[in-house]
């Protein structure tokens, strides 16, 4: 039995409403955390420097990314950037490893390197983990979640979006969420702009999409 449509209301508080754009300005995040609060999404994700947010956010958490899009940035430098965003008002933290390290199998630098930027970012506070899934054997997804795991992350991520080798994959959110099982939350991000693919996430076992297409997405959706 295929599972009942998700809802505009249900997929949306599902949702990171991102821009991360190099050309982004404050106007340009003004407008997203408006449309955050109509759309009623999640969160808004913006890049560190569109921070303090001088802004009604509502309900609306906020979340700034770290060490993004490369993820290779030294540890030190991932976790003042946590803190400074932490400091600045962010309610969670994306942060992204060092795919050098993964490639290269060292594991414990690694789990070091997140554990750094978790250092910055004490509970309820929430940090993601940016696996950059596309570029990653099965295999190295698995060690890479548990990774993340074991660093103390709240979230493993699929993609920055960055990447020209692509974005979430029903297949690599299976194998993540297999991976972490329900001990940590899964987001899907990276190439997700119809309401379709947004639902493939969810049922392949995503509890939280980072889009910009938000408003196509929930137009999608069937009528409440």
């Amino acid at each position: 039995m295929s599972p009942a449509p998700l809802s505009a209301t249900k997929l949306a508080g599902m949702i990171d409403h991102t821009l991360l754009t190099p050309e982004a300005t404050h106007d340009d995040v003004a407008k997203l955390v408006g449309e955050a609060k109509e759309y009623g999404t999640w969160s808004v994700c913006v890049s560190p420097s569109m921070l303090p947010l001088d802004l009604d956010m509502g309900d609306v958490k906020l979340a700034a990314v770290c060490g993004f899009p490369s993820g290779k940035h030294t540890s030190a430098v991932k976790a003042a950037e946590a803190h400074d965003v932490i400091a600045a008002g962010a309610d969670e933290v994306d942060m992204i490893i060092n795919l050098g390290m993964v490639k290269e199998g060292r594991w414990e630098d690694v789990t070091a390197d997140i554990a750094a930027v978790k250092q910055a970012v004490p509970d309820p506070k929430i940090l993601k983990v940016i696996i950059e899934s596309a570029v990653l054997t099965d295999d190295k997804i698995v060690r890479a979640c548990k990774a993340a795991e074991g660093a103390g992350a709240d979230f493993v991520k699929t993609s920055t979006g960055f990447h020209p080798k692509g974005g979430a994959s029903v297949e690599a959110v299976k194998l993540m969420a297999a991976t972490v099982g329900g001990r940590l939350g899964v987001k899907a991000s990276g190439g997700i702009r119809d309401y379709e693919t947004a639902c493939a996430m969810v049922e392949a076992g995503a509890t939280r999409l980072g889009v910009s297409s938000t408003a196509k997405i929930l137009a999608g959706a069937p009528k409440e």
